[in-house]
């Protein structure tokens, strides 16, 4: 849900990659910290004065050299493109990330910055150039944000599916037990010991049986694991916001990895399949079964979709449809958590139940399905 919308621009800012054996790119630190919730007339100073900071080569610009817009005012996250008149009067432009407050309450953001630098070096996403205490900068890409409708076209699902297939490939180091279970169980202890101060809010986060929803949990974590889904690296938050497209260059963009960890297969695909339904949790947009197997033969044979077995996508199909589950249960928990912690302008209590009550509507039918599957 990490969703951040970037209109068009351009990646005009050279950064420094290392040949050494993590093949890992260099980049700028800074102390300093923008407060996320100042208007962005007040914030400007700050972001230029950080700028500054990071990068050197700018340290001695007047002021008047730089502009700084709005291009994102995600759910989790505020996105700024900051362009710079140089002193050879080129303009670079880049993009200023600004973490929500309290996100680290949910996010590791040690985590997060050891996979930008090796997915970056694989080819996903912008460049990492700098971080600063409650942010980091990235190259600007030239792109358009995806839109939940786009999910459904057949040419770009086969793509999103290729690059998936890419992207699953890519070898993270560090630990590599799926965090799935540690992150839900993680924002289940957080989510039902939250108190309100708003007494509306408080009453309506009282209605909620967390003996039921932990109930829940177990239950899908005992399902799933006999599904023996492959552990891969995942992006974990693959909705349509954090997919870009240059439709002149016909490529295609996975960005913004800070839910990203090892983690089950099907959850990031079933995940994936769940953001067709978009913020509004239009859930009659969810890909049908056919849609789902054109998705699959893209991501288990993206040379030879056609050659894909009728076994095969079975197989992923109940494993997909039975994460999805989960994806539910983890999201809904952190837009509870979310609701006490978030400033943003966005109603995270009622997509805690619009997540939950889909939850509790596909259960059966897709346990059912699980179930039946491994009794073969």
């Amino acid at each position: 849900m990490g969703a951040e919308k970037i209109d068009n621009g351009l990646v005009d800012v050279e950064e420094s990659v290392g040949n050494g054996d993590g093949n890992t790119e260099s980049y700028q630190l800074s102390t300093l910290s923008v407060d996320h919730y100042l208007p962005l007339p007040a914030m400007i100073p700050r972001i230029i004065e950080m700028c500054k900071d990071l990068f050197k080569q700018w340290s001695e610009l007047d002021d008047s050299r730089f502009s700084v817009e709005t291009v994102s005012g995600g759910i989790t996250n505020q996105l700024l493109k900051v362009t710079v008149e140089e002193e050879n009067g080129s303009n670079v432009s880049i993009t200023v990330r600004l973490y929500g407050p309290n996100t680290d309450y949910v996010i590791n953001r040690d985590r997060e910055l050891q996979a930008i630098k090796y997915l970056s070096a694989a080819g996903f996403g912008a460049k990492l150039l700098g971080v600063f205490k409650n942010g980091m900068v990235q190259s600007f890409i030239h792109a358009r944000t995806l839109e939940p409708s786009d999910l459904r076209k057949p040419e770009l699902a086969a793509e999103i599916a290729k690059q998936l297939n890419k992207f699953h490939k890519v070898y993270i180091p560090g630990s590599t037990e799926p965090q799935l279970w540690n992150d839900i169980l993680k924002c289940y202890g957080k989510a039902s010991a939250l108190q309100f101060d708003d007494t509306e809010k408080q009453c309506i986060f009282d209605s909620i049986s967390f003996t039921e929803i932990h109930n829940e949990i177990l239950e899908i974590k005992e399902l799933t694991s006999l599904l023996n889904a492959p552990v891969v690296f995942s992006h974990n938050d693959l909705l349509s916001g954090n997919l870009m497209l240059n439709e002149e260059e016909e490529r295609l963009y996975f960005i913004d990895f800070e839910y990203g960890s090892y983690n089950y297969r099907g959850f990031d695909i079933g995940n994936h399949f769940n953001e067709y339904a978009g913020y509004d949790c239009d859930y009659s947009c969810y890909p049908s079964k056919e849609e789902q197997y054109h998705f699959f033969r893209h991501y288990l044979q993206p040379e030879e979709p056609d050659e894909v077995s009728q076994e095969d996508l079975e197989a992923l199909y109940v494993e997909s449809n039975t994460f999805m589950l989960a994806s539910h249960l983890y999201w809904a928990l952190w837009a509870l958590i979310q609701a006490r912690m978030s400033p943003i302008d966005f109603d995270y209590l009622r997509y805690f139940f619009l997540r939950y009550n889909e939850y509790k509507k596909n259960k059966e039918t897709y346990c059912s399905l699980a179930r039946s599957f491994l009794a073969r």
